[in-house]
């Protein structure tokens, strides 16, 4: 029975593995040989809300159907929704992002001031996914990877689209939006890293 669990996982991870995606827009991975140090930025303006024209349409519909349910949760809904970029998604990104090099060959950071370029993470998508005990879904993230010169940001090196990035918690223990997400951000971290290993040579 245990061998049987461990055979489905893996067949779950090669799954979840192979349905990211990844489309180059500019440059190549090959331009980015030689980085090892990236600043970090985090950029989340336009992100899109599956089902709602507008990230504020889906605050104010989310907020209140809390506040009916119990008044004054709708505020505090808002305002983790955006405190948990830099307190969870960011350095869950950074942490997933580093350990991929055992000796700190190319690391980022989000104040690395001996870094000469820039690795840009515009989120384009984002939608939290849910669990309810009998059922659940993953959260999703779209963004758009881009480096450019720190000194010249016109100068871009390489952008990417990265597209079905999925997160959640293992064995289905992850009840809280904001933890989904940022597993969705270690696992974009994760690809960016194994991309830039294989690829800028």
């Amino acid at each position: 029975m245990k061998r049987q669990l461990t055979l489905i996982l893996a067949i779950a991870c090669t799954a979840f593995v192979y349905a990211q995606k990844v489309k180059i827009t500019q440059g190549s991975y090959a331009a980015l040989k030689g980085i090892s140090a990236y600043n970090l930025e985090f950029d989340y303006s336009n992100v899109q809300i599956p089902k709602y024209d507008s990230e504020e349409d889906f605050l104010k519909d989310k907020m209140a159907k809390r506040d009916e349910k119990e008044p004054g949760t709708g505020d505090r809904f808002k305002a983790s929704w955006f405190s948990d970029r830099e307190e969870r998604y960011e350095p869950k990104y950074i942490e997933s992002f580093n350990k991929r090099f055992d000796n700190g060959q190319i690391k980022v950071g989000a104040d690395l001031p001996e870094a000469e370029y820039t690795m840009k993470i515009h989120t384009t998508m984002m939608w939290a996914g849910y669990n309810v005990g009998i059922v659940r879904k993953n959260a999703k993230i779209e963004a758009t990877v881009s480096v450019f010169k720190t000194s010249d940001p016109a100068s871009v090196l390489f952008s990417a689209n990265y597209t079905k990035v999925e997160g959640g918690g293992a064995m289905g223990y992850d009840f809280d939006s904001g933890y989904r997400i940022s597993e969705a951000y270690a696992k974009l971290a994760k690809k960016v890293a194994a991309d830039i290993k294989k690829k800028a040579k």
